[in-house]
């Protein structure tokens, strides 16, 4: 958990950081504010204390679900802007960090090969920005459906639902990406407006191939819209394997696409990002409230999303974070994400290697690590998966679980004629610091495991 030597620095940072901001408001007259007394101390400890039962999510040994401590220069910036708290839906409502949403979400537009003018902003989360994503495509196609893989997040089956929108889902391979043979005698026979590409699966890390699916949008006239929410900045990782930098090297040519800063962005919940490459799709947005806009005639960002009110300290998190972490390939942030791909192959090689585990077919694409424990059926390996999750983490190892199908591991491991899925252990890494706890990580999923097999 924190350093205590860290916390003071960002403390001092902080507070060097509201002085700056209060002389921007010293010329007005005092206004007395409600004071902090041993009463709010106490309720701040005591919520400090109920804040002891989480997992320990910014630890290196917490290797379970995609929860990524914010940077600390995030959380400072978040914290500064709460002093003012601007509502980002007008301009009245957040000058300064309207145009900082406006540079920031420019930067990632660039980051994805996006032309200068895009239509972006930011959202509250990833499924809000894949609403407004499917709310775009149903008004350009209306009455046609929406295709995503079985494996796209549930969202889109949910939000298409929400919107009255047909929705389609095509089954996978043995990598756990669409099936294109599969999407394509749909697009034959069904009326399918847009589809879904997956960046980055939030079960398996798994990559659609993008690439793959623009001569077929030249063949059929479907639009492609591209989830990233979870693996969006990888496009910026240097050590991709071939089929996924192809696929991520193909965005620039996709209609619209989701990112969330709050997962490998470094940010803190809630901060999703929805982008279109044809900006002239700001014209479904157009209303004329006569309440939100008073000082500006140029169009804002109230003027381009569904939400209303949006936090502006999302933001100004955002924004400060990129200043000092820019979206370049070289930089600090994308070695991050380098790094915890390297973590995932090692522990991908780590579980090949032991009788202990069954690995799938395919090494990990992104930084999501899956595999089971070796037993004679599903339903064993399944059972002894869960001891080695509750072993684990009483030794302060914490994995995840996912019920998968038995056709990602090698043809002959289970009679595929028992249970078609299996519980697997399933690890995120995309932490960098993961990649130093690697052999600490390896060593207590090997010790869990030992235990497991012993109180059988």
């Amino acid at each position: 958990m924190p350093d205590p030597l860290n916390s003071a620095v960002f403390l001092t940072l902080l507070a060097d950081a509201q002085r700056q901001l209060d002389r921007g408001y010293a010329h007005l007259p005092e206004n007395p504010s409600t004071p902090l007394g041993p009463e709010a101390a106490a309720v701040l400890a005591e919520a400090a204390t109920r804040l002891h039962d989480n997992y320990p999510y910014a630890h290196p040994l917490y290797a379970g679900q995609m929860l990524k401590p914010p940077h600390p220069v995030a959380r400072a910036a978040y914290a500064l802007a709460m002093a003012v708290n601007p509502n980002n839906h007008a301009l009245d409502g957040g000058r300064a960090s309207s145009a900082m949403e406006l540079e920031a979400v420019a930067e990632i537009a660039a980051m994805f090969g996006f032309p200068q003018q895009h239509l972006g902003h930011l959202t509250s989360s990833g499924t809000i920005a894949n609403l407004e994503a499917l709310w775009i495509a149903g008004q350009i196609k209306p009455g046609e459906a929406v295709a995503a893989s079985s494996q796209a997040h549930y969202t889109h089956t949910r939000i298409s639902g929400v919107l009255g929108i047909p929705f389609v889902a095509i089954p996978v391979d043995d990598t756990n990406r669409i099936d294109l043979t599969a999407l394509e005698s749909l697009l034959r026979t069904q009326n399918i407006g847009t589809v879904v590409a997956t960046l980055g699966t939030t079960a398996t890390g798994s990559v659609d191939p993008l690439d793959e699916l623009l001569p077929l949008q030249q063949k059929y006239g479907f639009r492609i819209h591209v989830d990233g929410a979870y693996g969006g900045y990888f496009t910026l990782a240097g050590n991709l394997e071939p089929a996924a930098r192809r696929a991520y090297d193909a965005i620039p040519h996709a209609d619209s696409i989701v990112v969330d800063p709050h997962k490998h962005g470094l940010q803190p919940y809630g901060c999703g990002c929805v982008l279109f490459r044809d900006p002239t799709v700001g014209r479904f947005y157009k209303h004329d409230s006569p309440f939100t806009y008073f000082t500006s005639a140029a169009l804002h960002l109230g003027e381009i999303s569904l939400e209303c009110s949006r936090a502006g300290a999302s933001a100004v998190a955002l924004w400060t974070t990129q200043r000092l972490l820019p979206l370049t390939p070289s930089g600090a942030f994308s070695a991050g994400l380098a790094q915890g791909r390297e973590a995932a192959l090692a522990l991908y090689r780590h579980v090949f290697a032991s009788p202990r585990f069954i690995a799938p077919t395919h090494a990990p694409q992104l930084d999501i690590v899956f595999w089971a424990a070796a037993a004679a059926t599903p339903a064993e390996s399944s059972a002894l998966a869960q001891r080695i999750f509750d072993e684990a983490a009483k030794i302060d190892l914490h994995l995840a679980l996912a019920r998968l199908s038995i056709n990602l591991f090698p043809s002959g491991t289970w009679n595929h004629n028992a249970e078609s899925t299996v519980l697997c252990l399933r690890s995120v890494l995309m932490k960098p610091e993961h990649l130093l706890w690697i052999e600490r990580l390896c060593a207590l999923l090997d010790a869990a495991a030992n235990t497991a097999h012993t109180n059988v």
